[in-house]
């Protein structure tokens, strides 16, 4: 039997705020963030939304890349890509967020992927709907869970496993999940889930599993690693945690004036300034009203129609820009009463850190 070689690294380091070790720093030139000057278009470019692999790219043919339907079904198959594109098929604008993003702003910081606001991107996602084909392979009476498995594998904390999720049968009826294989109009790029995968709107995206190879029912609860694991809010390393799912409500501007290359501080002439942002909130909640922080003094800004359920709305706000030193934050409340915190809520791992962006400019 092979010893796993991966185990001594199943706890993770200590961590020092604002410190990042050379394993952080490798995660990060791995994966990418937004551009926040991006957030000016409805849909992200696709080249800029944000990546979060955790393991190597799968690189499968779309030729003979099968999708099966396994394990508790009355009816089980498989579909190829031609099969899931022959049936109907539905576009969906989806803003979508890494559930670590923002972890970089926790203290103290837990050691994984730094991620600062840039962990989000809204993207038209086109597929066919997931419920429909859970319908056609006929569960058994007895199934409580449909488990998503994907092609890439690797270590995490230790453990050997496939990247895999779970839905419910009442969250598949709930949710509008489709079975994707294009985004922004052309077929999906290898590090965005090529050549087929699943989109759960308004969830945190580790649901909307990549490399979709198998689609399994099962009689009792997924005990995945990335299902059980991780992605649980957690107050201590020990506690069993509550899962992740929908996404906090959240809001971010586009950063005014002239970057510092090093800092990204802001630097604007005085006199009007049109700041420009983005605000979301889960599940397709649309958002009630955006505020900025201009001198201490928080000031409501225009908010844009919601045009699309799970797509994230636009805002906008005329800064009288002073000669000095300011800090800008913007803060989003849904029509649920929900209200982007200003200070970042406690979570073991980092997640979900929707605390108010801050914005440092110099005004001349």
């Amino acid at each position: 039997m092979i010893k796993n070689p991966f185990q001594p690294y199943s706890d993770k380091p200590t961590t020092v705020d604002g410190i990042y070790s050379q394993a952080e720093v490798g995660l990060a030139n791995r994966n990418s963030g937004i551009l926040l000057e991006t957030l000016a278009l409805d849909v992200t470019p696709t080249g800029v939304h944000y990546l979060l692999n955790h393991f190597d790219v799968p690189l499968l043919d779309a030729a003979t890349h099968r999708l099966e339907f396994s394990g508790s079904f009355k009816a089980p198959f498989e579909l190829s890509i031609a099969d899931i594109m022959a049936l109907p098929a539905e576009t969906m604008p989806v803003t979508m967020e890494c559930a670590g993003n923002g972890r970089a702003g926790v203290s103290p910081r837990s050691h994984s992927m730094p991620w600062m606001y840039e962990a989000v991107g809204t993207s038209e996602w086109t597929g066919t709907k997931l419920a429909p084909l859970i319908e056609q392979a006929c569960p058994d009476d007895d199934v409580v869970e449909i488990t998503f498995t994907g092609a890439d594998y690797g270590y995490d904390m230790g453990e050997p496993h496939f990247f895999g999720r779970s839905l419910t049968l009442a969250q598949i009826k709930e949710l509008d999940v489709l079975v994707v294989y294009a985004m922004n109009g052309a077929p999906l790029l290898p590090q965005h889930g090529a050549p087929l995968r699943i989109i759960v709107p308004g969830w945190y995206g580790m649901a909307s599993v990549k490399w979709l190879t198998r689609i399994e029912a099962l009689t009792k609860p997924y005990d995945g690693h990335q299902q059980v694991k991780t992605y649980q809010f957690r107050t201590h390393k020990d506690d069993v945690g509550i899962p992740i799912q929908e996404i906090r409500v959240k809001s971010l501007m586009v950063p005014p004036g002239v970057p510092d290359w090093s800092t990204r501080k802001r630097f604007v002439p005085s006199g009007e300034v049109d700041l420009i942002g983005r605000a979301w909130s889960g599940g397709g909640v649309p958002i009630e009203i955006v505020e900025v922080e201009i001198a201490n003094e928080w000031r409501t800004a225009i908010l844009s129609e919601k045009k699309d359920r799970y797509a994230w709305q636009k805002w906008t706000f005329s800064w009288q820009a002073e000669p000095g030193e300011h800090v800008l934050r913007c803060r989003a409340r849904d029509v649920n009463g929900n209200v982007q915190p200003l200070d970042p809520p406690w979570d073991q791992a980092g997640f979900a850190n929707n605390a108010a962006q801050c914005v440092h400019v110099f005004v001349k």
